[in-house]
């Protein structure tokens, strides 16, 4: 049997994540996922927060709630990749979330886009696992709510880049051939989560968001890295009032 077809994404799974995970009171419905612990401290400082629940990955994963522009908004600091990220998406699905925003950074497959800009992809490469468990096996995983995401951008008049992106697994397995290859099927960025959230997100029929900044690039004769791991205070400030007012929106 190929490993595509040995796949289930239609059986009822062994271990519910609402028979093992309670649904909290109250959980607010608009969650907004950071992959990045600076992220997370800077809204803390920001914001009068209140810890509300706590996942285990590897590691304590504190969930806060706060109220902004007098709607609730819940945020957690998510682990990275594919499989975590989306494991852990299941618990705050089953918590009670509805709507989740993820942002983080993304590697720029085109020399041209330029550090921090914005983008909205709007399907996902599928190179990566944990897609396949949530939907049928397929190249591209469409991204359905990309364009609700992109009006809600253009109505508070930030500029961004709608994209095909490459999830990848492996990030120092980004090779040089496989770079060229997405780029000739018209991906311009590349990150580790996406597609696998996406797919989550459409198997348990609730909104899931994402956009991205880009970070580093692998479109030079030798990888930069850009701002990756060193953004800005200005920058990150900047990007974090873009995901607050785009959750109000959602």
């Amino acid at each position: 049997m190929g490993i595509k077809c040995a796949f289930d994404n239609f059986s009822d799974e062994i271990v519910c994540p609402k028979e093992v995970i309670p649904e909290i009171k109250n959980f607010p419905e608009v969650i907004i996922s950071f992959f990045s612990q600076k992220f997370n401290d800077l809204l803390l400082d920001s914001v009068e927060a209140n810890q509300i629940d706590e996942m285990s990955g590897g590691r304590k994963i504190p969930i806060y709630k706060f109220t902004y522009c007098g709607k609730e908004i819940g945020f957690y600091h998510t682990l990275l990749g594919g499989s975590a990220s989306g494991a852990l998406l299941e618990e705050i699905i089953a918590k009670g979330g509805k709507k989740v925003l993820f942002f983080g950074s993304c590697g720029a497959l085109d020399k041209e886009i330029v550090a921090g800009h914005l983008i909205i992809p709007m399907e996902a490469y599928r190179d990566e696992g944990t897609s396949y468990h949530y939907a049928p096996a397929g190249d591209y995983i469409k991204i359905l709510s990309a364009e609700k995401l992109g009006g809600i951008f253009s109505l508070l008049q930030v500029p961004y880049i709608k994209t095909k992106t490459w999830t990848t697994d492996s990030f120092y397995r980004e090779t040089k051939k496989k770079t060229e290859e997405r780029k000739k099927d018209g991906c311009m960025v590349v990150e580790m989560e996406c597609a696998s959230v996406m797919a989550v997100g459409q198997f348990r029929d609730i909104e899931v968001y994402q956009f991205l900044y880009a970070a580093d690039c692998l479109d030079e004769s030798v990888w930069n890295k850009r701002i990756l791991g060193q953004m800005p205070d200005t920058m990150r400030e900047k990007i974090l009032r873009i995901a607050l007012e785009t959750a109000i929106r959602l």
